[in-house]
């Protein structure tokens, strides 16, 4: 326990049991806080079919369906509401890890009562707004991200990448915070052929497996283009494409891939199966903040296919414990997929140098260095 317990109040438009790579951060780093004695007050949105409450530890607000994203919503503003809550019982600093109406309420409310503010960039809504048909508001969106964020003490950033980006942008005040894994959970003594066999596969054959949201922003025709190009170019070697997840280009994606698996959104343990089960992972996104999958990924073995940015850039060194693209080539992401398959004995020290890298990112250091990020913005 600290000699400086902190009491927190945590803004978010997405929580666990939702499934998503902000939600798990959030649940993660809510759960490290209170394991290490600080006091957490949560400010969400109510999610579906979930009792309304309200206590010193929880505090829900109505929500409104995000549009284009089925299944997440934004927080509805509740100024008044936080600055009674927050006048009544004031929280000595404050995290706001969405930037929706609820997140703008709670930073308004926050700076009419001086408590310290951290932000979160956690999506990069600014080029979800093209992927979506709005690019004409991409400008604007990056205009206000960038308002809302330099009217916190400091913006906490996943990876260098993405700092550097944001610098560019004219964001201030950025600092580094990492995403662990939970080496227990996610671990290739998960790897279940049981699980295999109801894949149709057997252990000699290869499963190319993708876990993500079935959604525009994730790069998902690339994917299928390098399934299809493995297939071709190694005809002698059984694929079979499993993909863990769910979105709006499931029923698209069903029509071009009629072999694929589909298995749907996993938690927990089964989740932690799916990836073990597989063998080589395939991550065609260009949009990420970071990509806890990566991580999870190179946990349970897998030999991961990236482009050279945020997580994949951090976590994977090209030939050892993965393969790297210069983001946005195809041709060398699907060049980087074969070379791994070539080579049965490549193939195999790269899935064991990814697990033995991925098992020292745990979260509790990620949740230190968040802790030491709170008190800073509390001292100053």
């Amino acid at each position: 326990m600290n000699v400086t317990s902190l009491h927190i109040a945590l803004v978010s438009e997405t929580y666990p049991p939702e499934v998503n790579g902000v939600a798990n951060t959030l649940g993660r780093l809510c759960q490290g806080l209170r394991e290490r004695g600080h006091r957490l007050q949560l400010v969400r949105p109510r999610q579906a079919d979930e009792p309304n409450r309200s206590d010193e530890e929880l505090l829900l607000t109505r929500g409104w369906p995000l549009p284009g994203y089925a299944g997440l919503q934004w927080g509805h503003s509740s100024l008044h509401k936080l600055l009674r809550r927050w006048k009544r019982n004031r929280p000595d600093v404050l995290y706001i890890a969405t930037e929706g109406p609820l997140g703008l309420s709670a930073l308004r409310a926050a700076r009419r009562l001086g408590i310290p503010v951290v932000s979160g960039f956690h999506t990069n809504f600014q080029q979800y707004s093209d992927l979506y048909g709005f690019g004409l508001l991409t400008r604007l969106l990056t205009g206000y991200l960038r308002w809302f964020h330099n009217r916190s003490r400091l913006t906490l950033v996943p990876s260098p990448s993405q700092r550097l980006e944001l610098q560019r942008r004219g964001f201030e005040r950025l600092e580094l915070l990492a995403r662990g894994v939970d080496g227990q959970l996610f671990h290739p003594a998960r790897r279940s052929s049981e699980l295999r066999a109801a894949w149709g596969m057997a252990e000699d054959e290869i499963a190319v497996v993708h876990v993500g949201r079935l959604a525009a922003e994730k790069n998902l025709q690339l994917l299928v283009r390098a399934f299809r190009a493995l297939q071709r170019s190694l005809p002698q070697r059984r694929l079979r494409l499993v993909l863990v997840g769910d979105g709006p280009l499931r029923a698209q994606l069903q029509e071009q891939l009629p072999d694929a698996l589909f298995c749907g959104v996993q938690r927990g343990e089964a989740l932690a199966a799916h990836y073990a089960s597989g063998d080589l992972f395939l991550f065609p996104s260009l949009s990420e903040t970071f990509g806890n999958v990566v991580l999870e990924a190179l946990a349970s073995g897998l030999a991961v296919v990236a482009f050279d940015q945020a997580a994949a850039a951090q976590h994977i060194r090209h030939g050892h414990n993965g393969a790297l693209a210069i983001p946005g080539d195809e041709q060398a992401f699907i060049k980087a997929a074969r070379w791994l398959l070539e080579d049965g004995e490549i193939f195999r020290r790269v899935r064991l140098n990814a697990r033995q890298h991925a098992g020292k990112q745990g979260w509790p250091a990620i949740v230190e260095q968040f802790e030491e990020h709170l008190l800073q913005a509390r001292q100053t």
